[in-house]
Parts: C-alpha cells; structure tokens; sequence
C-alpha cells in the first residue's frame, strides 16, 4: 500500500514537473534597432553597433537584435516615428534631432554653453534628468536611456576665416539642436542634415560650413577635402549625450531581467564611447594637421560674446514653449550653476594650474 502511495506521488510530481517545463523557457523577444549614423562609422556608428551586439550577448539569445544604420530600414531623421509607432523597437541617435517635435528633447543631448560630458551625466542619473526624460519621452509612447557622449565638440569645419560674428551673415552652415538657432540669431542660414549627407553638400558648395564631432569622428567624414579651417571649442555641443530611445509598450512588455541588462548595457557603452572618443582625439587631430592642412583656429572672445548673447535669447525662447520644457530648462541650468560650479573649482581649476606649470 505505501509502495503503492509513493509511486503515485511520484508520477504526479514528475507529471507537475512535465507541464512546468515550459512555462519555464523564455521565448526569444526581437528588437529591431534603427539608427541616425552610418554603418561602421567610427566614433558614432560603431558604438551604435556595439552596443546593439552588446544586449543580445548580455541576454544570451532572449533578445534577437537585429541593427539597422541609417537608411538601411528607415531614413535618419525617420527613426524617431519608426519607433514611436512601433514599427521597430528602438533608435540610437542624438534627441536633440526631434527639438520641432518638443523644445524639451534639446537638453538631453546638449544646449549651448551647457553641460559637460561628466556634468549632463550626473544630471541625467543623480539631479533629475532621467525623470523629467521619461516624462518628455512618455508622451510619444517612449522609453530612453543614455548610451553614449561625445564630450566636447569642435566648432565646426568653415571653408574662411571667423573673425567676427559678422562673419556668420549669409553663412550656410549645417549644425543641428539649438546650436543652429544661436547662429540663425547671427545671420547664418542653417540646416540639419543627417551624417551621410554632410560631405556631398560640402563639396558642392550647397553649405559653407559643417560641425560634426571632433577629430576622431570627423577625419573619417573627410570634411577636410572641402573646409580647411577648423575651429574650436564648439559651444553648441559641449557635452553630447547619445541615447537609445525605446518603444515604451514594448519595453514594458520585457521582463525585468531584460530591462535591468539594457539599462546595464546602455551604462556600459555610455562610459566606453566617452573613453575611446577622449582616447583619439588628439591622434586624429595631429593626422588632420599634419597629413592633411588643416588649419585649427579658436573662436577669439569677441565671437564667443555674441555665441552667449545669442545663446541666451535661444534658450529662454526654448523654456518657454511648455510647463514640461520650463521643468527641463530650469532643471539643467540649475544643474549648470550647481554641478557646473564644482567644475569650476575641480576640474577647470586643476587643468589650468596643469597646463600653466607645464607649459611655462
């Protein structure tokens, strides 16, 4: 009889196991990323690629990735209602391409004279920024997080002189964000083009004028065939924070071990694209001098004075668009003044006294 008893249970334990079994399997969940840069881009492109290889590994199979560079699925600037509508699953790409959507998207890539590499990411994670993101991004059914920064950008490739912001009346320059709208403010004409119409439109003679990055992205873009000069320090871009935007249905729908790995990858690449841009910069610049004539010039003051007036005018236009863009612009300059201030007396202090007793 108990021999009897134990065999039952037995079978209906092995039974319960039986059905539990698949319910136990994750079934692979597809993410089609669609991007703003082209394929194998350096600098842009390929952490846009790494990162998307890096969550299929870190998932191990459980999310298919399959990545599309611009124009592959959608054109660049398509990427943002791509994935709004759920057609794909998620961009990477610079938020401040959708400012004519809402003036909010611009601080979660960069204002001008705001925040730097380090300065928008402890925004972004400890002062705020990340919750007022997700409110922007929740009204266009969005999810985004951090996945990169350019740091400081150069001013951009100009085929004359800047001398004086006179210099910029009649310019046809491309530079997107708000960047574009404190030049616009000085006279140039300004568009936004994506990356693989930079070069096309420059040869031409179609603009006079391009930023891109900094020497490490823009030697391969090959700017230098058209522009010679070369001017720093861009105050438009000083710190510009790349983002993977999600399709907020879909990215509820993942579990929470799926979500906690994209979060953790996006961390990840934020950190590495951060290091291998700061990493070859200066390599890239000497090639660019040296091998190829490039003339690097730096805004004088008189130039910079009228980028900050005009600046000013930009942003307090930009605020007042809505109750949510006055949050956001009100939450990244306080983080301006407050983060910033510390800047000031660890960072900008220390590379100065560095450079001063070096250099004599």
């Amino acid at each position: 009889m108990e021999r009897r008893k134990f065999l039952t249970g037995t079978a209906v334990a092995g039974a319960g196991v039986a059905l539990a079994a698949p319910a136990l399997a994750q079934s692979v969940v597809e993410m089609n990323i669609v991007s703003t840069w082209p394929r194998d881009l350096p600098g842009l492109g390929l952490p846009a690629q790494r990162l998307a290889a890096r969550i299929e590994e870190l998932t191990d199979g459980g999310i298919k990735v399959n990545y599309f560079a611009a124009g592959e699925r959608v054109g660049a600037f398509d990427s943002f209602d791509e994935v709004a509508s759920g057609n794909s699953q998620a961009y990477i790409a610079a938020d401040y391409y959708w400012k004519g959507k809402h003036s909010g998207w611009a601080p979660f890539t960069a204002i001008p004279f705001g925040l730097t590499y380090t300065e928008i990411d402890a925004w972004t994670k400890y002062a705020g920024g990340q919750e007022l993101w997700d409110e922007l991004a929740g009204e266009f059914g969005l999810k985004n997080f951090a996945m990169g920064n350019t740091g400081v950008q150069m001013g951009g490739w100009f085929n004359k002189e800047i001398n004086s912001a006179d210099d910029f009346k009649g310019l046809k320059m491309r530079i997107p964000g708000l960047g574009g709208d404190v030049l616009a403010k000085l006279g140039a004409s300004t568009v936004s083009l994506p990356g693989g119409q930079i070069y096309e439109n420059l040869v031409s003679g179609a603009i006079d004028a391009t930023e891109w990055v900094g020497p490490y992205n823009d030697y391969f873009m090959k700017f230098y065939e058209a522009a010679k000069y070369y001017y720093f320090p861009g105050m438009h871009e000083p710190g510009s924070q790349l983002a993977l935007g999600m399709n907020a249905s879909w990215w509820g729908s993942l579990s929470k071990n799926h979500q906690a790995i994209i979060q953790a990858a996006c961390n990840e690449e934020n950190g590495r694209t951060g290091a291998e841009t700061n990493a070859n910069n200066g390599e890239y610049l000497a090639k660019l001098i040296n091998d190829h004539g490039v003339k690097l010039r730096e805004f004088n003051d008189d130039v910079y004075d009228a980028f900050g007036e005009a600046s000013e005018e930009v942003l307090e236009e930009a605020r007042d668009h809505s109750d949510l863009s006055k949050r956001i612009y009100d939450s990244v300059l306080k983080a301006r003044t407050e983060i910033g201030g510390w800047t000031a007396i660890s960072d900008t202090a220390y590379v100065l006294q560095r450079n001063r007793v070096l250099n004599g």
